[in-house]
């Protein structure tokens, strides 16, 4: 019986996506080596598991819909402000960097960059804290992002994503002590920890321009430090925070216990940074304005599908209780559509 040319192919695309991901740094993560998915599946003739993962990422309602949700700043009268989605997409651009400088895994960065932020709600942070106050078991973004990708996605079964991909997911999050917060822990994978310190790198950056845009600030009213040690422009302070990433991590690398991480003196200027943006920005009144409009919004929502949960659309589970699935459906909403259902349903002026 005669070979078949197409399996040999097969076979010989395998053989050189094995050989690229041997290549890598002894401490990349690897699809040989990695824990794997809770329901296996057959190789991909073409794609290693976490491109895999990062292509059904994607695909999926939950990515599409970031395009129109909030950043921090609710409807701005400019196309330019960042949102959810652009905010993703840069995490994506900084991480994906800083992985192949340190030759680590490259796809396995992109799908967990990709995913982190898909469990936000509308309106921002202000729409995760009215949540969280509201569920009996509270609501953070990384914990929805997760259930997304492994519950509600498909229709309840999930994206059947690595492990190594939901476990950067959830472990993104920080809090607002440092950019090196360890918060919900960090990953095992040095690619999970990467997205984890892309984050904060991507956001604290480009909600300056959007502050500078809203005439919140200026490039003057930076602290002094954050001049002196990141640089006076963006590209500049992107720039010094990557390098920096990449040295420091680097000479963690012959440790025990491998970190990605800023050194001291950056480090102690991305906190300032960040710490000025609280201050300065998202706890600036104005921001605040537009924030309570949403929680209004969310709060109103929420509480009309817990007690109305026939009417919820396709983004729940319904065996689930009417509080998880109003919170699965509302906080899935983007800004204009809880706009638009608040005002169908007369919950808001």
């Amino acid at each position: 019986m005669m070979n078949d040319p197409r399996s040999a192919a097969v076979t010989r695309f395998r053989s050189i996506l094995e050989a690229r991901e041997a290549a890598l740094s002894p401490l990349a993560a690897r699809e040989a080596t990695a824990t794997g998915r809770a329901q296996p599946e057959p190789h991909d003739p073409l794609r290693g598991a976490f491109q895999v993962d990062r292509d059904r990422i994607i695909h999926t309602r939950a990515f599409r819909r970031l395009k129109h949700k909030t950043q921090v700043f609710v409807h701005p009268d400019s196309d330019h402000f960042v949102t959810r989605m652009t905010h993703t997409i840069e995490v994506q651009q900084v991480a994906r960097t800083i992985a192949r400088a340190l030759n680590l895994n490259e796809d396995l960065t992109e799908a967990i960059a990709l995913g982190h932020d898909l469990g936000h709600t509308p309106f921002g942070h202000a729409g995760e804290e009215t949540l969280a106050a509201l569920l009996p078991e509270g609501f953070r973004h990384n914990e929805q992002s997760l259930r997304i990708v492994e519950l509600l996605e498909h229709r309840g079964t999930g994206l059947n994503l690595m492990a190594e991909t939901r476990e950067g997911i959830l472990k993104h999050s920080k809090t607002r002590e440092s950019v090196a917060a360890e918060a919900w822990g960090f990953a095992s994978t040095l690619e999970g920890q990467i997205v984890k310190l892309a984050d904060s790198i991507a956001y604290l950056n480009h909600d300056i321009e959007d502050a500078i845009r809203a005439e919140l600030i200026t490039e003057s009213d930076l602290p002094r430090e954050v001049h002196a040690v990141l640089g006076r422009t963006h590209s500049e302070r992107i720039a010094a925070l990557v390098v920096d990433c990449v040295v420091a991590s680097t000479e963690t690398f012959d440790e025990p216990e491998p970190r990605i991480r800023l050194g001291g003196e950056v480090l102690s200027a991305a906190d300032a940074l960040r710490e000025f943006m609280f201050t300065r920005v998202y706890l600036h009144e104005s921001t605040l304005t537009d924030a309570r409009r949403g929680q209004q919004v969310v709060e109103a929502l929420y509480r009309h599908y817990e007690a109305h949960p026939g009417e919820i659309g396709g983004f729940s589970l319904h065996d689930d209780p009417p509080w998880r699935r109003a919170a699965d459906y509302v906080s899935g909403m983007t800004d204009g559509y809880a706009l638009a259902r608040a005002k169908a349903l007369r919950l808001i002026p």
